[in-house]
């Protein structure tokens, strides 16, 4: 009976031991980020995690609303043309030191791509867009090439929210080829169930190099769309991109979303 005690005793210290190690481990991974995950069908809302009241500048998800404009000012035509030749030095992306169309520039997230097409529209052009497009806070005082880099333009992931939900039902005072333009250069990859998604990552930095990362886009099958948000803004500094993890979170909640969509009927 001695022994029995003593055994129970070592097997439920053994199963304190995990539960405290379990319980640092998600101090540790949570602790040092903050994020926001909000996914919603047209002015439903599906699912709502995490802090997602800050604006950020919104980096390479800008490249939306920049295919918007270049489709529908006439300067991008298709997914593969025109192709802009590569010229900028500074570039540190070896997948960006070459010539570039507009599928490969959504792709490979190539900078010196938007800025070409930033100068080629110019800046009353430009400003006049993002004010109709209602972008975030819709300032591009930080000029036609880094505005929407940690510079003037925030957007929070509500508004991102809003921006796409009008892009996909064609409440954008543009062209509706544009639209369609647009969507078939953000195609990702066909997801469990047959929903097809479409979406952009971006990322920077906030202060010196600590993080912060979306992924954005959306959804869909038949007539369903599901607009999704998921932001990770860092408060230390990590070694991967924040826009990779944002990307690989949503990915994840997204699967376990879809098998939840398809035990219920819409």
């Amino acid at each position: 009976m001695k022994n029995l005690r003593v055994l129970k005793s070592g097997f439920d210290m053994k199963r304190i031991s995990v539960l405290v190690l379990m319980v640092t481990l998600l101090i540790i991974s949570t602790g040092h980020t903050k994020e926001c995950f909000i996914v919603k069908e047209k002015d439903k809302l599906v699912k709502k995690e995490g802090e997602c009241q800050t604006a950020f500048a919104p980096h390479s998800t800008f490249k939306i609303p920049l295919s918007l404009m270049g489709f529908d000012s006439g300067i991008l035509m298709n997914e593969n043309a025109p192709s802009f030749p590569f010229t900028d030095e500074n570039t540190f992306l070896n997948i960006c030191k070459s010539a570039h169309d507009p599928k490969t520039w959504m792709r490979d997230s190539c900078v010196w791509f938007s800025q070409v097409l930033t100068k080629k529209l110019g800046m009353k052009k430009f400003q006049e867009y993002v004010t109709k497009f209602e972008y975030g806070n819709r300032d591009v005082s930080g000029g036609l090439e880094k505005s929407w880099l940690s510079s003037s333009l925030k957007i929070t992931a509500d508004e991102q929210i809003q921006f796409i939900q009008k892009m996909i039902d064609y409440k954008l005072p543009i062209n509706s080829k544009a639209v369609d333009k647009t969507k078939s250069i953000l195609f990702i990859q066909e997801l469990p169930g047959g929903w097809k998604l479409y979406g952009k990552t971006g990322n920077g930095s906030n202060h010196k190099r600590i993080q912060q990362g979306w992924f954005v886009g959306w959804i869909e099958k038949e007539n369903r769309k599901l607009v999704f948000v998921q932001h990770i803004a860092d408060e230390k500094v990590e070694k991967t991109y924040a826009s990779f993890r944002s990307k690989n979170e949503a990915t994840t909640k997204l699967w376990y979303l879809i098998n939840d969509l398809a035990g219920h009927v819409p």
